[in-house]
């Protein structure tokens, strides 16, 4: 019994003097890890010349994941840019991957959003919505357009999300919103030739637009809002479809396409007077000319919907089914170059153009039946 005893008690003896040796040695390795941080430290003062700085964009971080982050493009100072004068040096081109989009964020349509804060929150957007990178020069210029009427509320947060996520995309752009003016029919469309012509009477220099509805918005920010080689659909995963296109040939919601590509397809269509039915036309137009849509993938396509009823005269077009049907037969007489409308008033916004205009009314449809 003592011997088994004596056996156990040495075997636990060299266990504890395994141990002990095991923790000498961590020790010991802890120390010289943090004598060599602690040289590094001090040679740093040692050392000739004035010490380098890291790169704004490796010394900085912001969490922008948040629903109200608006972090700047940069590490440097956003400030409202100007044209480089003839002494200006031209800032370097925008990467094609911007070093500072987060991916996923959070959406959500609870929190108050007065201007007043979303002004705050973008300091270096400047009067009427226009924005162009301080350190970088993009390679395309932008006009965001938004047709609307009675909307104001889901404006404000269309500007909350948007302004962050286009500015950290590097984006050199410009938002317009196409107020329709009066209680007659709504028309989508329309509205976006409107807005695709007085985006370009402003700057010239517009060569991609992107067209989105005020009630959608992007839950990614690597979703980039560009122009392609080919027409791009953005908005191809929402949520009120369970984040699926809801058929191969939708192309509603949010879509952009070059000024090229849009003067291919003749624009859109003026003759769609109420829900319903243009973007449809759109994606024939496309097709019709030889193009294919790109989109972006489904996990980075995802948007949220603002909740809403239907608005008000703006109930489903009765004659959209029809006129689907012979998009081969109108598109070339109906667009960009036969859109009649009126410009009411152009009022330059901190974060916005809104542009108010006369588009007319509705041709008298012929009873059903």
């Amino acid at each position: 019994m003592s011997r088994l005893l004596g056996g156990t008690l040495e075997r636990v003896c060299k266990a504890v003097l395994l141990l002990c040796l095991l923790h000498f040695l961590v020790a010991v390795i802890l120390y010289f890890d943090v004598y060599t941080q602690h040289l590094a430290f001090f040679s740093r003062f040692s050392a000739r010349g004035p010490a380098r700085t890291l790169h704004p964009a490796a010394s900085s971080s912001s969490n922008c994941s948040r629903p109200n982050a608006t972090a700047p493009s940069s590490g440097l100072p956003e400030v409202p840019s100007a044209q480089p004068g003839p002494t200006a040096s031209v800032p370097p081109p925008c990467p094609d991957l911007p070093p500072g989009l987060v991916g996923r964020l959070l959406i959500e349509f609870t929190s108050p959003m007065p201007l007043e804060r979303v002004q705050r929150e973008n300091p270096g957007v400047l009067l009427g919505g226009r924005y162009t990178p301080p350190d970088c020069t993009p390679a395309q210029t932008v006009a965001v357009i938004i047709p609307f009427r009675h909307r104001e509320h889901h404006l404000r947060y269309w500007l909350h999300y948007l302004h962050p996520i286009l500015r950290r995309q590097r984006l050199r752009y410009g938002v317009y919103v196409i107020n329709q003016h009066g209680e007659d029919t709504f028309n989508r469309a329309k509205l976006l030739n409107v807005g695709f012509l007085e985006a370009l009477k402003e700057d010239a220099a517009y060569d991609c637009f992107i067209f989105s509805d005020v009630d959608l918005i992007p839950m990614d920010d690597r979703n980039l809002y560009r122009c392609g080689d080919q027409p791009r659909h953005f908005a191809i995963a929402m949520d009120k479809f369970g984040f699926r296109l809801p058929y191969a040939g939708y192309f509603g919601g949010v879509s952009g396409l070059s000024k090229a590509q849009f003067l291919r397809i003749n624009g859109f269509p003026n003759e769609y007077w109420g829900w319903g039915g243009e973007d449809d036309d759109i994606f024939n137009r496309i097709s019709l000319t030889g193009m294919k849509i790109s989109r972006p993938d489904i996990r980075i396509g995802r948007y949220r919907m603002i909740k809403h009823d239907r608005d008000k005269h703006n109930e489903p077009n009765p004659q959209r089914f029809t006129k689907i049907q012979n998009t081969k037969l109108t598109m070339k007489r109906d667009g960009i170059g036969s859109v009649r409308y009126q410009v009411l008033e152009v009022s330059r916004q901190p974060l916005f153009t809104n542009i108010t205009v006369d588009i007319g009314r509705p041709p008298s449809w012929p009873p059903r039946g």
